[in-house]
């Protein structure tokens, strides 16, 4: 299996703030990998820096074989990497439609966004519901959704989703995780997952990383992750 995304010597700051240390990851094409961690780990950072968004690094990423490491956010974001950032960002002014098309604004096939707009209602059908409604009123658990199908309109090959469980009820996440199941089964988009619940990750997940103070500590198959003793005290409650 070839890794979609390649990083090697990942460093990140926050200006004269270091948070990662020269961190290696593989994300392998069609895969779902979870970013493991405590709170301040740098699993964030580590979405950001990929995207180049609000931080500055160093360090060698290759995606689909193109150094990406420099590129603007933009740039990445048009070569196929979607990113869906902790806090959501929904433009809460306008519609959960007109959300949705903004995910789609630096495409010009007319059509088939149209058809991937009712593929996002047939996803999340309380998106469809509230299609006309403004997005500022929509709950928590809607608004990440939207945040999510927003992403998804760009057609990203690659999805960065961060705690897309945060603040969110048990059902709502239960559906959320379902969705992104299905979304990497059918449209094969591959995903690196940020998510403080480990255990929900790790049965989504393929492969996951796991990060201490801005360093990788264990990586593997989820299945060797759940059988490993430090993770399971840390992070299983086990």
């Amino acid at each position: 299996m070839s890794a979609m995304l390649e990083i090697r010597g990942l460093k990140a700051s926050y200006g004269s703030t270091a948070v990662l240390h020269g961190i290696d990851l593989d994300i392998d094409e069609g895969q779902v990998t979870a970013l493991l961690g405590a709170n301040g780990a740098g699993k964030t950072t580590t979405l950001r820096a990929i995207c180049q968004f609000q931080v500055s690094t160093s360090g060698t990423m290759l995606f689909k074989g193109e150094r990406i490491d420099g590129k603007s956010t933009e740039q990445t974001a048009k070569l196929g990497v979607g990113h869906v950032p902790d806090g959501r960002g929904t433009f809460l002014g306008l519609s959960t439609e007109e959300n949705l098309r903004l995910g789609a604004h630096a495409r010009g096939d007319k059509r088939a966004v149209a058809d991937d707009l009712e593929r996002m209602y047939s996803y999340f059908p309380k998106l469809q519901e509230r299609r006309a409604q403004q997005a500022g009123t929509l709950s928590g658990g809607e608004q990440q959704m939207l945040a999510i199908g927003r992403a998804l309109m760009a057609r990203p090959t690659l999805l960065l989703l961060d705690e897309p469980s945060f603040g969110l009820a048990p059902l709502i996440v239960k559906d959320i995780f379902s969705i992104m199941r299905r979304i990497n089964k059918e449209q094969k988009v591959s995903i690196l997952l940020v998510e403080q619940n480990a255990r929900l990750a790790l049965e989504l997940a393929h492969t996951a990383y796991l990060l201490e103070t801005g360093r990788v500590v264990h990586h593997g198959s989820s299945e060797d992750m759940r059988s490993n003793d430090a993770v399971r005290r840390a992070y299983l409650g086990e």
